[in-house]
């Protein structure tokens, strides 16, 4: 699932500024098509509050290339930054730094130790259920050889869900077998040839899973450019569907799974309001409303849960436009 230097990688600011509040977003990479549709219902959320917003990253996932913009965050006097860490350890000093100066932090999509709160798409158990699920489903009892082909291999989300799926495999399923992780890096070229060394490479390869929005497309395109491996590997995982539906309408990929991107920023945002006016502190059992969405409770450790995996497939794959 989905950053060079300050200024190349600078982002925009959607004019939302109702007050002094204000809220700066810092997803994984800029041009990742995740994040922007995430930090599109992060910026309806604040205009809808009155929150001043600014989205700013870098374009490459590099470990401490989010660094500068926590930092230009923090010399603006922004009251709270939102952050999906590529490296959660690499950002820590700086959100920490933020944090003694009053700043509050809500990690998105990819959690952090240094945060208020981690406003999670889906528990780590969910989404390795549905996974699994979906790929036992398609195998079943003859079970067989699998891949993962995951992002950022420091992406603290990406790595729960590997070894969550692994895990779950090992449980319930002793019939399918991961032989191999790859890691595509968040980047379509990469992933592409990811996924063309898996398939290569693995003489009995059934299935891929790939939980992660680049590396599922990626690996649905390289099938689809391939039919040597078309009918023979399936691939699943978790997609956007403005860019993995024309592989499920020409029958590439059967269904993958996801949950709103969009949901996840906008409750990221009322989540940012509510622990600057101080309605919430990130203590468990803390509760906010989070507009169009509802009230939501914080849970332990300061997580907040989107809702769970959704399936997409030819049947409502069109409906959605993320």
């Amino acid at each position: 699932m989905l950053l060079a230097g300050c200024a190349a990688g600078s982002g925009s600011d959607d004019g939302s500024k109702g007050g002094d509040a204000s809220v700066t977003f810092i997803p994984k990479s800029l041009g990742n098509k995740y994040f922007e549709a995430s930090d599109k219902g992060a910026a309806a959320g604040a205009k809808e509050l009155g929150l001043g917003f600014k989205e700013e990253g870098p374009t490459a996932t590099g470990s401490a290339d989010q660094v500068p913009f926590i930092q230009t965050a923090i010399q603006t006097g922004q009251k709270a930054i939102a952050i999906a860490a590529n490296d959660p350890a690499a950002v820590c000093n700086d959100l920490s730094q933020a944090q003694s100066q009053g700043v509050k932090i809500v990690a998105y999509d990819t959690d952090t130790d240094c945060r208020d709160v981690f406003v999670n798409q889906a528990t780590v158990d969910g989404i390795a259920e549905g996974l699994v699920k979906l790929t036992a489903d398609h195998l079943g009892e003859a079970g067989g050889t699998i891949a993962i082909l995951s992002g950022g291999a420091n992406a603290a989300n990406l790595n729960a869900w590997v070894d969550a799926i692994k895990a779950l495999l090992k449980k319930d399923h002793p019939n399918i077998t991961v032989a191999k992780v790859a890691y595509g890096d968040d980047q379509d070229q990469k992933s592409y040839q990811e996924a063309q060394g898996l398939m290569q490479s693995i003489p009995d390869l059934k299935a891929i899973i790939a939980p992660d929005t680049v590396a599922v497309k990626e690996a649905a395109h390289y099938l689809a450019d391939t039919k040597e491996f078309q009918g023979k590997v399936w691939v699943t995982g978790l997609g956007l569907p403005s860019e993995m539906a024309e592989y499920v309408t020409s029958g590439i990929v059967e269904q993958f799974g996801l949950w709103n991107p969009e949901d996840l920023g906008y409750l990221a945002a009322y989540a940012a309001d509510a622990l600057v006016k101080g309605d919430i502190t990130g203590a468990e059992g803390d509760k906010f409303k989070a507009g169009k969405l509802g009230e939501y409770t914080v849970g332990k450790d300061g997580e907040i849960v989107l809702g769970p995996m959704f399936v997409f497939n030819k049947d409502n794959v069109g409906d959605f436009s993320f």
